[in-house]
This record gives C-alpha cells, structure tokens and sequence, in this order.
C-alpha cells in the first residue's frame, strides 16, 4: 500500500524540570499525545516511533518556566495520503450511493456512486448489499472485503478520505490479486511456448543444412558414375 513512509527525525524535546525524575518516561507520554494525529512538521499522521536520548545532560533554558531541552534521534512510521496513491482498506458499510471503508484502523474513507465505475452493478443478495462487476462475476465487494482504491483528496484536520473505484486495477483485492497471478502464469505459458516453438524450427533450420549437403554430394557421385 501506498501513502507509509519510515522517516529518521532528529528532534528538540522541552520538559518542565517537575518530569526530570522520569525523563524517559515523560518523552514517551510526549511523541505518544502526537500519535494519530497530522503533524505539519512531519507532513504526515505519526502511527508509531522509536526514539533514542542524544543528550546525557540536559540544558536549561531561560525564560519564565526554567524548561531544559533534550536532543532526540527518531525513527518515525507516517501516514501521508496523496491523490492518486492506492490506498487498502476494509468495507465496513455499503449502500446504493456509496462505499464506507476504514484505513489502517483509524482513517475512515467514502467512496460515492459517481467515483465507482460503470463496471460494478449494485444488487442485494440473500438480503446482502454488495457491488458486483458485470465482466467478471466472481469480482464482488461487499461489507468486510478489503479493497483497493485510489485516493481524490484528504482531509488532514478529520483524517477523511475521499476514495475512487474508476481505475481499473482497483476493487477487491483478493480478486485483482488472483487475477494477477492467472494473467502472469498465462504470459509466463505463452513466452514458454513461444520459446519451444522458436526451438523447434531452428532445429529444425540447423538440421536441413546438413541433409542437403548430403544429398548434393551423392547426387555428384551418381553423376561421376554414369560419366
């Protein structure tokens, strides 16, 4: 899936000297309130961390509030959702109108019935919604079927998606997977048999020239015996 990135910051951390008993604690409760949420400086949703102490002694800074400054080393894991990147997600409600899907557990998504393509035809089956592909029927998304699709637009301050089924490598993944693998075990068929076919008659080119020299010299023997 697209729109993850691993990220190393390095990082300027303020505390009030009251957390100084407990420093390492008190950073973790820090970059934790940052935690599925976008940040501007990281131009992302920080989903996890993992942080090492630069600095052995802390430094006091003047001001109001004596706060001492810590340098941090972070490996960061980011969400950053831009359009046109392929997203993954659970269907978790479907209607005539619409695709409701979540990202990764906390991202909510829509996809509405003018961004799914002409493809998918909705019907209820046994009383369930679901969108059903008229070319492949066996191509179904329904409520608890991860898809993929691509992103229209995102929303920082929410962390909404406006998704998209119009692209043709987007729908259920299990589906567009299986369908990959038939496609590359097709070409990998075809190129096998192209590759035995091309064998075969160069053979047998290889294997005409010799008979025909053979038969050019019995051809010259008869013609020395009948002289």
């Amino acid at each position: 899936m697209e729109g993850l990135s691993v990220a190393d910051a390095n990082l300027l951390m303020y505390l009030h000297p009251s957390k100084s008993r407990n420093v390492s604690q008190s950073i973790l409760r820090e970059l934790g309130s940052l935690l599925f949420k976008f940040n501007e400086t990281f131009d992302g949703v920080l989903l996890a961390y993992d942080v090492n102490i630069l600095d052995k002694q802390a430094k006091i800074l003047s001001g109001v509030h004596p706060y001492f400054g810590l340098r941090l080393k972070a490996n960061l894991l980011l969400f950053s959702p831009k359009p046109d990147m392929l997203l993954e997600g659970k269907v978790v409600k479907l209607s005539q109108e619409s695709i409701h899907v979540i990202v990764l557990g906390f991202s909510s998504a829509i996809i509405t019935a003018e961004n799914i393509r002409g493809e998918f035809k909705y019907r209820t089956k046994d009383k369930e919604e679901l969108f059903a592909s008229k070319s492949h029927k066996r191509h179904v998304i329904k409520v608890g079927t991860m898809i993929r699709f691509l992103v229209k637009s995102f929303d920082e301050e929410i962390l909404h998606i406006i998704g998209s089924l119009i692209s043709a490598h987007t729908g259920s993944i299990r589906w567009l997977d299986r369908h990959l693998e038939e496609d590359s075990e097709f070409d990998r068929s075809s190129m096998k048999s192209r590759d035995r076919e091309w064998l075969g008659d160069k053979a047998v080119d290889e294997g005409a020239t010799p008979m025909s020299y053979d038969n050019h010299i019995k051809m010259s023997k008869k013609r020395r015996i009948t002289e």
